[in-house]
């Protein structure tokens, strides 16, 4: 049973995804952020247990993410939607998300001979949108309207995720291509 603790930390945080962003929609915003940060510290435990009793599996290496992703687009969705984020931010957490989804689902059929771990600024972006994330709950949960400070953040946050889309896309262009001469080097 204690094996599968990681697991079962990823699952209730990917339940709490939806949960927080209904708590968003519904302006529970002290709820959503206290559900977003217990959710976060999850994420942080989880991963400590995995790798520190050796509770490591391919489903928990695949869930993790998929709960951390999904907490976070809905949650930044959610945001939007009550006027909290910008729509162009939405859209580049939404677009590089996609792409790098459809870059790995890429490297899987094709069967590249390439890393699928993130990357480091990958791994900052998600920390940074994460800030994000907890800052525009905090104001919303304190009533506190500072259109200065969201819009700094907004920015931190999409140049960030626009940084981290931009070492992707090379990390894959890298690979193809490196594919590609390998392949024209030695012919089948």
């Amino acid at each position: 049973m204690i094996r599968h603790i990681p697991n079962m930390l990823s699952g209730l945080r990917l339940l709490a995804a939806p949960l927080a962003a209904w708590l968003i929609l519904n302006d529970h915003d002290t709820a959503a952020l206290i559900v977003f940060a217990v959710a976060g510290a999850s994420d942080g435990l989880d991963g400590h247990v995995a790798r520190r009793w050796g509770f490591t599996s391919r489903f928990g290496a695949w869930l993790d993410p998929v709960a951390d992703k999904l907490l976070m687009l809905f949650c930044i969705t959610a945001l939007y939607a009550v006027g909290a984020t910008p729509v162009w931010l939405l859209a580049l957490v939404v677009a590089r998300d996609a792409a790098i989804a459809a870059g790995w689902l890429l490297i899987n059929y094709l069967a590249l001979p390439q890393r699928s771990e993130p990357l480091l600024i990958g791994k900052i972006s998600t920390v940074v949108q994460v800030l994000y994330i907890l800052s525009m709950l905090l104001l919303l949960a304190l009533e506190i309207a500072s259109p200065s400070l969201a819009g700094a953040a907004a920015w931190i946050a999409g140049l960030f995720t626009i940084m981290s889309a931009a070492a992707y896309a090379g990390a894959f262009l890298r690979g193809a291509l490196t594919q590609k001469n390998s392949a024209e080097k030695n012919p089948p």
